[in-house]
């Protein structure tokens, strides 16, 4: 089983590091790219903020076998 990141804003995505999830601070787009690309072939699953997902665009979280499994926080 593979480890649980969270990718965001600080404000938006910190508190997850309570429950055990790799927090991924990114706080401009050109950082969410990166750490995206960046990511540990261990993480099985990804939550974005909504900012993050709109700057990764939809083939991030259409169902892809060859990579982490991503979900969209609400607003």
């Amino acid at each position: 089983m593979g480890t649980v990141a969270a990718i965001g804003a600080w404000t938006d995505v910190g508190g997850f590091a309570l429950a055990g999830v790799e927090v991924l601070a990114a706080e401009d787009p050109d950082t969410v790219r990166r750490v995206w690309e960046g990511l540990p072939g261990t993480v099985g699953l990804v939550i974005l903020t909504v900012s993050a997902a709109e700057t990764l665009g939809a083939a991030v979280t259409e169902p892809d076998p060859s990579g982490p499994l991503t979900v969209v926080m609400p607003r």
